[in-house]
């Protein structure tokens, strides 16, 4: 009796190794792209027109794109949106610097950038491994979906960007400012 167990265990084991070094290895280079932004987005602008094409070659999966749709607003309310969201900071006392006399607080993504990046190449991969199955290919009409999905676009888009009017806070940086000193009428002069 115990011979048996020994041998399903046995069986097992290389099939964890396996695993294991495959995450490693994965996890790897993971952490060997993040420097490389440009080259990671552009990976991922590659595995998205590959997926566009195999569902204009296949013309169905509507709803599978219409979900990853849905998915890719959503991860990109969280890039946008401060972690510490100002309304409710603003009812505990604690809020964005208004005035230039405030103390400064750099602005922190509720979603960073490199989750960002893994979550919709994740997603682009999930829903190119969907085109494979039939089950997914739901008759609709393509055309309300798209609309839909544009109408919430732009109302969510125009919430964000209210939010950020009124709290001032913008989510994007260009690096860091450079000062090249004092012009003539004593003020600072930046690059």
């Amino acid at each position: 009796m115990e011979g048996v167990g020994l041998d399903a265990t046995s069986a097992v084991a290389p099939i964890e190794k396996w695993k294991n070094d495959m995450s490693i290895a994965f996890q790897y280079y993971l952490d060997r792209s993040t420097p490389h932004t440009m080259e990671r987005w552009i990976g991922t602008l590659v595995v998205a027109a590959i997926y566009m094409l195999r569902v204009y070659y296949l013309q169905g999966f509507y709803i599978v794109s219409y979900g990853l749709g849905i998915y890719i607003l959503n991860l990109l309310i969280g890039f946008l949106s401060p972690k510490a969201d100002p309304e409710l900071e603003a009812l505990d006392g604690a809020a964005l610097p208004t005035k230039g006399s405030d103390e400064f607080r750099p602005f922190v993504r509720r979603l960073p950038e490199f989750k960002f990046w893994y979550s919709i190449t994740k997603a682009f991969c999930v829903a190119f491994m969907m085109t494979f199955f039939s089950v997914f290919d739901v008759p609709v009409f393509w055309p309300i979906l798209l609309f839909y999905w544009i109408m919430l676009f732009v109302l969510t888009m125009k919430r964000q960007i209210m939010h950020m009017i009124k709290y001032r806070y913008v989510p994007f940086s260009f690096g860091k400012q450079k000062y090249t000193g004092m012009n003539s009428t004593g003020t600072v002069v930046k690059e």
